[in-house]
């Protein structure tokens, strides 16, 4: 009787993350709870709607810079 050879699994291979669509979380969130979430670095955005993104996380949030 010939048994297949397996490759040893690991019993660590449960623990690794599942890869995950960032874009649909997003999309999710804003559709469900009206979050937003958007990069002032979006290369989606044109300039007048990344600085209006920057200007609102400063007037939020504060500049971060110290």
């Amino acid at each position: 009787m010939k048994i297949p050879n397996r490759p040893y699994q690991c019993p660590l291979g449960k623990a690794q993350p599942i890869p995950v669509n960032l874009d649909a979380i997003k999309k999710t969130g804003w559709q469900e709870q009206h979050i937003l979430v958007v990069s002032d670095q979006d290369e989606r955005l044109d300039f007048i709607e990344r600085e209006l993104i920057r200007r609102i996380g400063n007037r939020l949030y504060g500049t971060g810079r110290i």
